[in-house]
């Protein structure tokens, strides 16, 4: 069996091993959760068979299934999720392109350490884009803090049970101006990171049971997403994915 180990090098150049994973992406994913924790002058690396393990969008479409499944079943909110995310994808906010691998990673890391707190601030700065489109970790945070901010408006004025038809976010007076659209479809982390994926990658395919495409005629294979190889993500890749997971259906 394949282990992947993350490794440890103190400020004296000494070096330990930390721990043993039988997954690249959750060895790179505690990498991230280390790195995103208290500031300190260590560094931490994976050693182990190199990548990638997630070469498609299908690839990435199953992490992220899996991811929510877990999220589901502990518990998780999403407002609690996204703001996990925006604390382990500030490690990584330097690179302009990511590896598949290491996006993988970084939600994963997302459903692994306590969340950031929620900054009252952010329901009242200015989240705008400063383009027309996305353009580099920047944006992609403030797309983060933007949904973040409007999942606590939901908790003063609740979607209520029309929230799977789609509902606005309330934004009361004194909001700042938001990165992201108004309307909002999805609620929870599981379908929040199903759709995200669905809604900008595809990868999916109906035997997987989260999505319910049309009936297929007599003698066709059921509906499923085409396949394609990922080589790189960018930032502006992700701020679409988390659109995405709020608005796709």
């Amino acid at each position: 069996m394949q282990t992947w180990d993350v490794m440890r090098q103190d400020d004296l150049g000494n070096t330990f091993h930390v721990a043993s994973h039988d997954s690249r992406i959750s060895a790179l994913a505690q990498v991230l959760v280390m790195e995103s924790g208290v500031k300190h002058r260590q560094m931490y690396w994976v050693d182990g068979p190199p990548g990638p393990v997630v070469r498609t969008n299908r690839d990435l479409y199953l992490v992220f299934l899996h991811l929510g499944q877990e999220a589901r079943a502990a518990s998780w909110s999403l407002s609690a999720f996204l703001r996990a995310l925006w604390k382990v994808s500030a490690p990584l906010s330097d690179q302009a392109q990511l590896e598949p691998d290491d996006v993988a990673a970084m939600f994963r890391a997302a459903s692994t350490t306590p969340p950031a707190d929620f900054d009252p601030a952010w329901s009242g700065k200015d989240l705008s884009l400063p383009g027309d489109e996305p353009d580099g970790y920047a944006d992609w945070e403030r797309v983060l803090l933007s949904q973040i901010a409007d999942l606590e408006d939901f908790l003063i004025a609740p979607p209520g049970p029309q929230a799977r038809f789609g509902v606005d976010a309330p934004r009361p007076p004194g909001s700042g101006a938001r990165a992201t659209p108004a309307r909002w479809y999805n609620f929870d982390p599981a379908t929040y990171l199903e759709c995200a994926v669905a809604g900008s990658l595809g990868g999916w395919d109906a035997a997987d049971g989260a999505r319910v495409p049309l009936p297929a005629a007599p003698g066709e294979a059921p509906a499923r997403s085409y396949v394609r190889t990922i080589t790189t993500m960018t930032w502006d890749d992700l701020s679409r994915i988390a659109v995405c997971g709020q608005v796709y259906e």
